[in-house]
């Protein structure tokens, strides 16, 4: 996310809490989505799971009103291992 931060002119907010934090009532009223999450203003990107960056960057750019990336070209390691 940094990379991110300081490619694009926008501000980051990275939430860590302890795991039993994000499973109380209070939590959940808050209406904010499971964690692992990612959220871009309030859309949410992916919650409880991970996410590719490149997928946040797409996110990110449609915001800004930006032209959306390329997908990254797979190595050919990744290739033969079927590995995203």
């Amino acid at each position: 996310m940094p990379r991110l931060g300081k490619k694009y002119p926008l501000d980051i907010e990275v939430i860590s809490k302890p795991k039993a934090d994000y499973h109380t009532d209070g939590y959940f009223g808050l209406d904010l989505p499971v964690a692992p999450a990612v959220m871009v203003e309030e859309e949410i990107v992916v919650e409880g799971e991970n996410v590719s960056e490149h997928e946040v960057e797409v996110c990110i750019c449609r915001h800004l009103g930006l032209p959306e990336p390329e997908e990254p070209k797979k190595g050919m390691l990744k290739k033969l291992l079927g590995k995203s």
